[in-house]
């Protein structure tokens, strides 16, 4: 069973509808003892860093202890960011530091949120890209943005280069900045990918 952690932010449902597509299970749930019994976790969201957070703290213990265990914990959009270890998002606050770095605002005049299609470009290959082709597009929604590194999976351009898909310093831990349950096959076949690594 795959938990989609509800902290009161993101769009649970779509991501609960987007396994149900590819036949997985997966239950939206804010309580601590089905989280315990997940075999893989869903943090999604939409919003402002230091809200989601927030919001977040009375499940930190909960969702931190099965990612200690490893369980695959897979962040969206929102969820990616918060796994870094701060946000310059209306003042600087910390995140949960499963991926070294710090989150930033688009610059130099662009224009925001990025909002829409945009290519992938894979670094490295990693079991949640799968069967996913070079420069495939995906769905973003975002204002804020986490650098190119060491922990890039995939990058996309927006007025530069940023991550698109991160590892953890956790090799359970992965997250996206854009929205695999509204980027079509491409996303879909990715939830596929993520409920796989339960298997292995």
């Amino acid at each position: 069973m795959i938990a989609i952690i509800d902290y009161g932010v993101g769009n649970l449902r779509s991501v609960e509808k987007g396994f149900a597509y590819v036949g997985v299970t997966a239950k939206v749930t804010g309580d601590p003892s089905v989280i315990d019994a997940a075999d893989a976790i869903v943090l999604p969201g939409v919003g402002a860093f230091e809200s989601g957070m927030r919001h977040f703290e009375p499940l930190r213990k909960a969702v931190l202890g099965r990612v200690d265990a490893g369980v695959p914990l897979l962040g969206v959009c929102l969820g990616m960011q918060m796994l870094y270890e701060e946000s310059e998002e209306n003042g600087l606050h910390k995140g949960l530091g499963l991926v070294k770095g710090r989150i930033t605002r688009f610059s130099n005049g662009l224009k925001v949120p990025h909002m829409g299609w945009n290519s992938l470009d894979i670094k490295k290959q990693h079991p949640l890209l799968d069967g996913i082709k070079n420069n495939s597009f995906v769905y973003f929604v975002h204002s804020y943005k986490a650098p190119a590194g060491e922990n890039t999976v995939a990058s996309a351009e927006y007025g530069g280069e940023f991550t698109a898909v991160v590892s953890g310093d956790r090799p359970n831990v992965v997250g996206t900045q854009f929205h695999p349950e509204k980027s079509g096959d491409t996303g879909l076949r990715m939830l596929k990918n993520f409920s796989d690594c339960i298997k292995r």
